[in-house]
Protein backbone atom coordinates (compact mmCIF):
# COMPACT_ATOMS: atom_id res chain seq x y z
CA UNK A 1 0.00 0.00 0.00
CA UNK A 2 2.99 2.16 -0.03
CA UNK A 3 3.00 2.76 -3.83
CA UNK A 4 0.12 4.32 -4.17
CA UNK A 5 -0.59 5.76 -7.44
CA UNK A 6 -1.73 9.57 -8.06
CA UNK A 7 -1.14 12.35 -5.98
CA UNK A 8 -4.14 14.00 -5.10
CA UNK A 9 -5.34 14.04 -1.86
CA UNK A 10 -9.15 12.59 -0.56
CA UNK A 11 -11.38 15.37 0.07
CA UNK A 12 -13.29 12.88 2.77
CA UNK A 13 -11.39 14.19 5.90
CA UNK A 14 -12.07 18.37 4.34
CA UNK A 15 -15.91 17.02 4.29
CA UNK A 16 -15.63 15.60 7.73
CA UNK A 17 -14.35 18.67 9.16
CA UNK A 18 -16.86 21.32 7.90
CA UNK A 19 -19.99 18.55 8.40
CA UNK A 20 -20.08 18.70 12.58
CA UNK A 21 -20.01 22.69 12.32
CA UNK A 22 -22.85 23.09 9.78
CA UNK A 23 -24.54 20.18 11.42
CA UNK A 24 -24.46 22.51 14.57
CA UNK A 25 -25.66 25.65 12.60
CA UNK A 26 -28.38 23.50 11.10
CA UNK A 27 -29.95 22.77 14.56
CA UNK A 28 -30.18 26.22 15.57
CA UNK A 29 -31.51 27.50 12.76
CA UNK A 30 -34.13 24.61 13.49
CA UNK A 31 -34.52 25.44 17.05
CA UNK A 32 -35.26 29.37 15.61
CA UNK A 33 -37.39 27.63 12.68
CA UNK A 34 -39.83 25.64 15.52
CA UNK A 35 -40.26 28.29 17.82
CA UNK A 36 -41.19 30.79 14.78
CA UNK A 37 -43.96 28.62 13.11
CA UNK A 38 -45.27 27.09 15.89
CA UNK A 39 -44.14 23.14 14.47
CA UNK A 40 -43.55 21.88 18.36
CA UNK A 41 -47.23 19.75 17.79
CA UNK A 42 -45.10 17.82 14.56
CA UNK A 43 -42.07 17.17 16.53
CA UNK A 44 -43.09 15.33 19.66
CA UNK A 45 -41.48 12.42 20.28
CA UNK A 46 -43.60 9.95 21.25
CA UNK A 47 -45.78 10.59 18.67
CA UNK A 48 -43.27 10.09 16.05
CA UNK A 49 -42.07 6.65 17.40
CA UNK A 50 -45.80 5.50 17.16
CA UNK A 51 -45.47 6.39 13.20
CA UNK A 52 -42.71 4.93 12.92
CA UNK A 53 -43.90 1.58 14.78
CA UNK A 54 -46.85 1.04 12.74
CA UNK A 55 -45.04 0.68 10.12
CA UNK A 56 -43.92 -2.69 11.55
CA UNK A 57 -39.99 -3.69 10.11
CA UNK A 58 -40.40 -1.36 7.22
CA UNK A 59 -38.86 1.31 8.48
CA UNK A 60 -35.85 -0.47 10.34
CA UNK A 61 -35.33 -2.23 6.89
CA UNK A 62 -34.85 1.05 4.92
CA UNK A 63 -32.96 2.42 7.60
CA UNK A 64 -30.83 -0.57 7.35
CA UNK A 65 -30.47 0.02 3.61
CA UNK A 66 -29.69 3.67 3.61
CA UNK A 67 -27.20 2.73 6.23
CA UNK A 68 -25.03 -0.51 4.08
CA UNK A 69 -25.21 1.87 0.78
CA UNK A 70 -24.85 5.45 2.06
CA UNK A 71 -21.19 5.35 2.86
CA UNK A 72 -20.24 4.60 -0.26
CA UNK A 73 -20.91 8.59 -1.14
CA UNK A 74 -22.75 9.90 2.38
CA UNK A 75 -21.11 11.11 5.67
CA UNK A 76 -22.09 8.85 8.32
CA UNK A 77 -22.85 10.95 11.21
CA UNK A 78 -26.43 12.16 9.73
CA UNK A 79 -27.85 9.01 9.34
CA UNK A 80 -26.79 8.13 12.82
CA UNK A 81 -28.25 10.80 14.29
CA UNK A 82 -31.40 9.92 12.32
CA UNK A 83 -31.23 6.55 13.87
CA UNK A 84 -31.86 8.52 17.35
CA UNK A 85 -34.61 10.42 16.18
CA UNK A 86 -36.98 7.65 14.63
CA UNK A 87 -35.64 4.81 17.06
CA UNK A 88 -34.86 5.53 20.81
CA UNK A 89 -31.98 5.07 22.39
CA UNK A 90 -31.72 1.03 22.58
CA UNK A 91 -33.17 0.56 19.06
CA UNK A 92 -31.54 3.15 17.14
CA UNK A 93 -27.91 2.00 19.28
CA UNK A 94 -28.74 -1.47 17.70
CA UNK A 95 -30.07 -0.39 14.23
CA UNK A 96 -26.63 2.34 13.67
CA UNK A 97 -24.26 -0.35 15.22
CA UNK A 98 -25.88 -3.33 12.87
CA UNK A 99 -25.80 -0.77 9.96
CA UNK A 100 -22.56 1.15 10.28
CA UNK A 101 -21.25 -2.17 9.66
CA UNK A 102 -22.96 -3.13 7.43
CA UNK A 103 -22.00 -0.14 5.45
CA UNK A 104 -18.43 -0.46 6.41
CA UNK A 105 -18.24 -3.89 5.10
CA UNK A 106 -19.47 -3.06 2.00
CA UNK A 107 -17.12 -0.32 1.52
CA UNK A 108 -14.42 -2.17 2.42
CA UNK A 109 -15.24 -4.51 -0.53
CA UNK A 110 -15.77 -2.28 -3.07
CA UNK A 111 -12.11 -0.85 -2.28
CA UNK A 112 -10.33 -4.57 -2.24
CA UNK A 113 -12.32 -5.94 -5.23
CA UNK A 114 -14.01 -3.43 -7.59
CA UNK A 115 -12.44 0.12 -7.34
CA UNK A 116 -8.71 -0.57 -5.80
CA UNK A 117 -6.75 1.64 -8.46
CA UNK A 118 -9.48 4.20 -8.03
CA UNK A 119 -9.26 4.44 -3.95
CA UNK A 120 -5.25 4.33 -4.24
CA UNK A 121 -5.19 7.65 -5.98
CA UNK A 122 -7.65 8.86 -3.45
CA UNK A 123 -4.96 7.83 -0.38
CA UNK A 124 -1.78 8.86 -2.12
CA UNK A 125 0.10 11.61 0.00
CA UNK A 126 -1.68 11.25 3.60
CA UNK A 127 -0.79 9.33 6.52
CA UNK A 128 -2.99 6.41 5.48
CA UNK A 129 -0.23 5.01 3.21
CA UNK A 130 1.57 3.49 5.71
CA UNK A 131 -1.56 1.78 6.90
CA UNK A 132 -0.92 -1.42 5.56
CA UNK A 133 2.57 -1.79 7.02
CA UNK A 134 0.90 -1.51 10.56
CA UNK A 135 -1.77 -3.91 10.06
CA UNK A 136 0.79 -6.14 9.03
CA UNK A 137 2.37 -5.87 12.39
CA UNK A 138 -0.49 -5.32 14.96
CA UNK A 139 -3.13 -7.45 12.08
CA UNK A 140 -7.22 -5.91 13.33
CA UNK A 141 -5.72 -4.17 16.61
CA UNK A 142 -5.06 -1.32 14.38
CA UNK A 143 -8.45 -1.40 13.29
CA UNK A 144 -9.74 -1.10 16.70
CA UNK A 145 -7.20 1.91 17.51
CA UNK A 146 -8.75 3.96 14.48
CA UNK A 147 -12.42 3.67 15.52
CA UNK A 148 -11.98 4.51 19.01
CA UNK A 149 -9.36 7.14 18.12
CA UNK A 150 -11.02 8.36 15.32
CA UNK A 151 -8.13 10.15 13.82
CA UNK A 152 -9.59 9.92 10.34
CA UNK A 153 -13.76 9.98 9.11
CA UNK A 154 -15.37 6.80 9.06
CA UNK A 155 -15.53 6.53 5.32
CA UNK A 156 -12.09 7.25 4.49
CA UNK A 157 -10.75 4.58 6.89
CA UNK A 158 -13.48 1.87 5.23
CA UNK A 159 -11.83 2.70 2.17
CA UNK A 160 -8.10 2.74 3.22
CA UNK A 161 -8.75 -1.01 4.79
CA UNK A 162 -9.86 -2.81 2.01
CA UNK A 163 -6.11 -2.29 0.57
CA UNK A 164 -4.76 -3.42 3.38
CA UNK A 165 -4.07 -7.46 4.09
CA UNK A 166 -6.51 -7.49 6.65
CA UNK A 167 -8.73 -10.40 6.52
CA UNK A 168 -12.51 -9.01 6.28
CA UNK A 169 -14.27 -10.93 9.24
CA UNK A 170 -11.67 -9.48 11.55
CA UNK A 171 -12.03 -5.86 10.51
CA UNK A 172 -15.52 -6.42 10.82
CA UNK A 173 -15.76 -7.50 13.99
CA UNK A 174 -12.72 -4.83 15.31
CA UNK A 175 -15.23 -2.41 13.41
CA UNK A 176 -18.46 -3.13 15.16
CA UNK A 177 -16.91 -3.64 18.87
CA UNK A 178 -15.04 -0.37 18.48
CA UNK A 179 -17.35 2.00 17.30
CA UNK A 180 -19.95 1.10 19.79
CA UNK A 181 -18.81 4.13 22.08
CA UNK A 182 -19.80 6.99 19.48
CA UNK A 183 -22.68 5.15 18.58
CA UNK A 184 -24.07 5.33 21.67
CA UNK A 185 -23.20 8.57 22.35
CA UNK A 186 -24.45 10.54 19.22
CA UNK A 187 -27.42 7.96 18.77
CA UNK A 188 -28.32 8.56 23.19
CA UNK A 189 -28.07 12.67 22.25
CA UNK A 190 -29.94 12.68 19.08
CA UNK A 191 -32.99 10.49 20.78
CA UNK A 192 -33.57 13.86 22.85
CA UNK A 193 -32.87 16.15 20.34
CA UNK A 194 -36.71 17.18 19.70
CA UNK A 195 -37.00 18.20 23.05
CA UNK A 196 -34.30 20.64 21.97
CA UNK A 197 -35.90 21.65 18.77
CA UNK A 198 -39.42 22.25 21.06
CA UNK A 199 -37.35 24.79 23.04
CA UNK A 200 -36.43 22.03 26.54
CA UNK A 201 -33.53 20.84 27.63
CA UNK A 202 -34.02 17.79 29.48
CA UNK A 203 -31.37 15.18 31.80
CA UNK A 204 -31.44 13.09 28.37
CA UNK A 205 -30.08 15.91 26.30
CA UNK A 206 -27.72 16.80 28.94
CA UNK A 207 -26.45 13.22 28.98
CA UNK A 208 -25.89 13.14 25.50
CA UNK A 209 -23.85 16.59 24.89
CA UNK A 210 -21.57 14.54 28.09
CA UNK A 211 -21.39 11.57 25.87
CA UNK A 212 -20.39 13.28 22.98
CA UNK A 213 -17.78 15.19 24.46
CA UNK A 214 -16.35 12.17 26.01
CA UNK A 215 -16.07 10.31 23.31
CA UNK A 216 -14.69 13.55 20.89
CA UNK A 217 -11.40 14.29 23.63
CA UNK A 218 -10.88 10.61 22.83
CA UNK A 219 -8.37 11.57 20.18
CA UNK A 220 -7.74 15.01 21.90
CA UNK A 221 -5.67 13.02 25.18
CA UNK A 222 -4.30 11.01 22.96
CA UNK A 223 -2.66 12.81 20.65
CA UNK A 224 -1.80 15.51 23.86
CA UNK A 225 -0.20 12.63 25.64
CA UNK A 226 1.70 11.80 22.55
CA UNK A 227 3.12 14.55 22.22
CA UNK A 228 4.34 15.15 25.65
CA UNK A 229 6.13 11.74 25.61
CA UNK A 230 7.73 13.36 22.09
CA UNK A 231 6.49 10.04 20.34
CA UNK A 232 5.02 10.34 16.69
CA UNK A 233 1.10 9.39 16.13
CA UNK A 234 0.68 5.91 15.44
CA UNK A 235 -1.12 6.82 11.93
Amino acid sequence: MANFPGSRPPATGKKAAVIRPLLFLLLIAAVIAVQYVHLEQYLDQERLRQFGASHGVLLPLMYLAVWTVGPLFLPGLPITLAGGVLFGPVWGVIYTAVGSTCGAGLVFLVARYLARDWVAGKLAGTRLVSLDEKVARQGWKIVAFTRLVPVFSYSLLNYAFGLTRISFWPYLGATFVCMLPSTIAYVYFSSNILELLQGKISSGLIIGVILIVVVSLIPVIYKWRKAQAGEPLDL
